[in-house]
């Protein structure tokens, strides 16, 4: 072959591939567009099913005591928002020392006001206050809310505005933590964020921590604070000893350390389940391992029931979550869809034994992604009052049987079909 024809054969080639290219642009676009709109139908009749319920409260629940584990700390559960924030606020009146405090959410209602008002008190009394929300997830929160009184230091995390933040590929890792500590005796955290909303409109679920272990929920805040502080914010120096405790760990995601255990802490748990296993978690995306995890666990005979919302707050989430119903329906999963309102708790207990409450869903944005904490309990009266509190959430939940969801329309499996490719990005 003459060096003519060569050059012209390598040109219909790459001409070729210039085509493939464009071509498959077009079919990436195409997709995306469709699933653009496809949401935007879905957030849409989300927002008009909302509208139409209006707002409601109530649900089952129950003040459970506190239980004092082996090492000598003690853990309460908190399933109603109005109990935790008087609890929340009460510790805040009582503090000498300091108060640590980060959220997810932060919202600028009566609810918020009070925190920034109880943590401004106790700041003018010379008690160190220092908080931390999320800059993302508080977007539409008024600006003149979020400039918090000078007297609390205020680590406002990776806010979208200026070119600087929105070109940070970093601003995809969240603040996802909802914690409190004081004076390093006592410490909260679960999945309440801060606002009316969640006092008594969602279901949801905290732990408070007092001990030793409550020294660790400090140390957390602590560790993220001297790591991500503006250079106007002062570092805080690190107080106390830090505890080897076998009854309690603290899990906690770290994407800029790239650590990520709380993925692991759930599969090896389901992997040593004999007996049962109960998740409740607002957003439900499981990967491959945590699926496989599940479905082997059904297989050696284990009862594995899953709690999730009917509708969340987050109508594309529900539509990933939709996808595996099909698989794990089939290998025996059992899954209940809780009622009428949004259920936002992110927990778990197995065997009677071992108990999670934290902050972390199971999507990949919390396992893989954002700064999240979990705390893991070995405690066999602690998991007990874990399945109390989700055996009166069953009573508020509908089950899924395989043969509804079979029978469920055509048009609904297209939409699950379509939005499949989005799941790495929840």
């Amino acid at each position: 072959m003459s060096s003519r024809s060569l050059l012209r054969v390598l040109r219909l080639v790459r001409g070729a591939l210039a085509d493939f290219q464009r071509f498959g642009l077009r079919v990436v676009l195409a997709i995306a567009a469709v699933q653009a709109v496809l949401v935007g139908i879905l957030v849409a009749i989300a927002e008009i099913r909302k509208r139409r319920g209006g707002a409601k409260e109530g649900f089952p629940w129950v003040d459970q005591p506190e239980v004092e584990l082996e090492s000598g700390d003690r853990l309460k559960l908190y399933p109603y928002g109005v109990e935790l924030y008087e609890a929340m606020l009460e510790e805040i009146e009582g503090a000498e020392h300091s108060v640590y405090l980060g959220t997810f959410i932060w919202k600028g209602d009566e609810v918020g006001r009070r925190f920034v008002e109880a943590l401004e008190k106790k700041a003018r009394e010379g008690v160190r206050v220092c908080v931390i929300f999320d800059g993302l997830a508080n977007v539409v929160v008024p600006p003149s809310f979020k400039r918090f009184p000078e007297e609390i230091q205020t680590l406002h995390f990776r806010p979208l505005w200026g070119p600087e933040n929105l070109a940070n590929p970093r601003n995809v890792f969240r603040y996802h933590r909802h914690l409190m500590a004081v004076d390093g005796r006592v410490a909260f955290l679960g999945g309440y964020n801060i606002g009316s909303l969640y006092a008594s409109g969602w279901r949801d679920t905290h732990v408070r921590v007092r001990g030793n272990e409550a020294r660790e929920v400090e140390n957390d805040f602590i560790d993220f604070w001297n790591a991500h502080r503006t250079p106007e914010l002062t570092e805080i120096a690190p107080v106390g000893q830090r505890v080897w405790n076998p009854v309690t760990t603290f899990r906690r995601n770290d994407p800029y350390l790239r650590i990520f255990p709380i993925r692991a802490m759930y599969i090896e748990a389901i992997d040593r389940a004999n007996s049962h296993v109960y998740l409740t978690h607002a957003y439900f995306v499981p990967d491959r391992a945590m699926r496989a995890g599940l479905i082997d666990a059904v297989k050696r005979g284990v009862d594995v029931q899953i709690l999730l919302p009917r509708h969340s707050n987050h109508v594309t989430a529900d539509w990933l979550a939709r996808r595996h119903f099909q698989e794990l329906l089939k290998a025996g999963v059992r899954i209940f869809r809780y009622e009428h309102i949004m259920i936002h708790s992110k927990t778990a207990t197995i065997d009677g034994i071992w108990s999670t409450v934290g902050t972390a869903n199971i999507d990949r944005l919390s396992l893989l992604g954002n700064y999240e904490i979990n705390l893991e309990v070995y405690s066999e009266r602690f998991a007990a009052q874990m399945e109390r509190m989700f055996e009166l959430d069953k009573t508020n939940a509908k089950e899924l049987t395989l043969e509804e969801w079979e029978s469920r329309p055509l048009p609904a499996k297209i939409v699950e079909r379509a939005l499949a490719t989005l799941s790495p990005l929840v």
